[in-house]
């Protein structure tokens, strides 16, 4: 039986509280250090064989710290680099076909990365609540959509995440094997929103604290989450 586990990476230097960070690249603050490391030994009962992270840090270096739990070596794999021209072409890949068990392939991939916010980009919340009104910021937020100025939305952030997930990792699942996935507050509820059937209303409640883990075992055809619901504190993680 597969296991596909979620986790959102930990608290990054530019708090969530604080800012709207966006694609804005920023590394794990003390506090999301202590989270990684948490999250490393809570999975420490999976062998992981497969892992996934968006392109930015905060997610890669949650991802790293986990496996360290873990004990393995994560290889990155380098998807379609190609051959000048032709793009695609020629896949290269930086790990020998059969893996030294203290080895794991992981993935970086832009369509995991969290919802770009626009002119929003990198601004403090509070200022944005006084520019624009904290009514319409949190429908921009947490509505599927519309999003914000010259922003994704939670829709655009699904067309992105989803088909990427369906091609890529849920096939590694089915297969048996236990998948990683580190990502982002938006990411991941796009993700929800597919795995739980989630209607676009009541994706408005589904939020992910830093450090959350969401834990789904695959057997008969379908996904099912092990370990808790979100807790009504997680879901007030503004």
């Amino acid at each position: 039986m597969g296991h596909l586990i979620l986790v959102r990476h930990g608290e990054p230097g530019l708090k969530p509280e604080d800012r709207l960070a966006g694609w804005v690249d920023v590394s794990l603050s003390k506090k999301g250090i202590e989270e990684a490391l948490e999250c490393a030994a809570e999975l420490e009962k999976f062998e992981l064989d497969l892992a996934f992270a968006s392109n930015l840090v905060r997610t890669q270096e949650t991802l790293l710290i986990i496996l360290s739990g873990q004990k393995k070596t994560g290889v990155i794999v380098h998807e379609g680099t190609g051959d000048g021209g032709n793009p695609g072409k020629t896949d290269w890949y930086s790990y020998p076909e059969k893996l030294d068990k203290k080895l794991i392939p992981i993935y970086f991939t832009p369509s995991l990365n969290e919802r770009y916010y626009g002119k929003l980009q990198g601004r403090k919340k509070q200022k944005m609540v006084e520019k624009y009104g904290a009514e319409k910021l949190a429908s921009w937020r947490w509505n599927f959509e519309p999003g914000p100025p010259e922003g994704e939305s939670l829709k655009a952030v699904y067309e992105r995440a989803v088909p990427y997930f369906e091609e890529k990792i849920l096939p590694v699942v089915k297969a048996g094997k236990n998948v990683l996935v580190c990502a982002h507050q938006n990411s991941l509820r796009a993700l929800v929103k597919y795995i739980e059937e989630i209607s676009d209303e009541d994706i408005r409640n589904v939020r992910f604290s830093t450090g959350e883990l969401a834990i789904y075992s695959y057997s008969e055809d379908k996904l099912t989450r092990e370990n808790a619901e979100m807790s009504p504190e997680t879901k007030r993680n503004l």
